[in-house]
């Protein structure tokens, strides 16, 4: 199961969450992580984060896939419906028994407990969005300090979710994009690894995947900043090799809130009825700065203009008079 191979070769992913269909803001990450990898020759790889069972469904799959291709944004290993590489299963629902390996790796460092609290217990599948800057949130659990009996009590009525003991966490990492980050202070960086349900948390999932898959730069939203740190730890203690972060802005609708599928904010799906995948395109390459105004351009002819510098720090306000 654990893969040290040293690579020399850039390989960069998107992983996208089959729980919904994709919009705008899914593709700019999509389209940044892909220029970012093919500038410097790499592999790009689509893995399907579909950890939680509940929301993710196979006809979102599909739809990411159809829309990637027809975006010019197509993948050198991965995919669901015709996976190719030799990193397979590319699909996370696949991948339990890659994952049970590790957390054995965890518990035989003794730094999991049990963890009876239910506030965060339904969000661990997920990716933990969070607009505060590596500011990790707190969610007040004491389960790492209970007595005997007080663990007796909780078996009696719930089963636990296995939590991680941050104690070795860094207060500090280097992103790529925005520079040195640092952890806002906070008494409890421990982060849940397994559900109570017995479903993976996306922690574990996702630096098992990128370590494994030999994942060298991972690009993702701003708003991902704060999983960092435990990401890192996870690394540290399962001794794989961390990737290059690259965090970058958001696209925000026009009041400043963050795209989400729920509110099916700008679909790709819809888009697709008045617009070429080269507006598209272009407009998403105008609000990274690679073109002064937004034209019809394709993903290939983009690579020759990218540059990590031209890339904004701050979130982007959409104009829907652009698009």
């Amino acid at each position: 199961m654990l893969n040290n191979t040293q690579n020399t070769t850039t390989r960069g992913r998107f992983a996208p969450s089959p729980t919904g269909k994709m919009h705008l803001g899914n593709v700019f990450c999509a389209l940044i992580s892909w220029l970012s990898v093919k500038k410097e020759n790499g592999k790009w790889i689509l893995r399907i984060e579909d950890l939680d069972p509940e929301r993710s469904k196979t006809e979102y799959t599909k739809l990411i896939e159809d829309d990637l291709n027809w975006l010019g944004l197509t993948w050198d290993e991965g995919g669901a419906s015709s996976p190719i590489g030799e990193y397979k299963p590319y699909l996370q629902s696949e991948r339990n028994n890659i994952y049970k390996y590790f957390l054995n790796v965890l518990n035989n460092k003794s730094v999991l407990y049990n963890c009876y609290c239910t506030r965060n217990d339904r969000l661990a599948s997920s990716a933990p969005h969070n607009n505060k800057t590596a500011e990790i949130q707190p969610n007040n659990c004491k389960c790492r300090t209970l007595t005997n009996e007080q663990i007796k009590k909780y078996n009696n009525n719930r089963s636990p979710a296995l939590k991680c003991y941050a104690k070795e966490i860094e207060n500090y990492y280097i992103d790529k994009h925005y520079g040195k980050i640092f952890a806002k202070n906070n008494s409890d960086n421990d982060f849940i690894i397994q559900r109570r349900d017995g479903n993976f948390a996306y922690q574990l999932a996702v630096v098992v995947d990128d370590g494994t898959m030999n994942i060298t730069q991972v690009v993702r939203g701003n708003d991902l900043m704060p999983s960092t740190l435990q990401q890192l730890l996870l690394y540290k203690l399962l001794s794989l090799q961390a990737p290059q972060f690259y965090h970058i802005p958001l696209i925000c609708a026009p009041d400043g809130r963050r795209l989400c599928k729920r509110n099916k904010d700008l679909e790709i799906q819809h888009l697709r009825k008045y617009h070429t995948p080269q507006q598209i395109i272009g407009t998403l390459a105008y609000y990274a700065n690679l073109i002064d105004k937004p034209y019809s351009i394709t993903p290939n002819e983009l690579i020759q203009l990218f540059d990590w510098q031209k890339i904004p720090h701050n979130n982007i306000l959409i104009n829907n008079k652009i698009l």
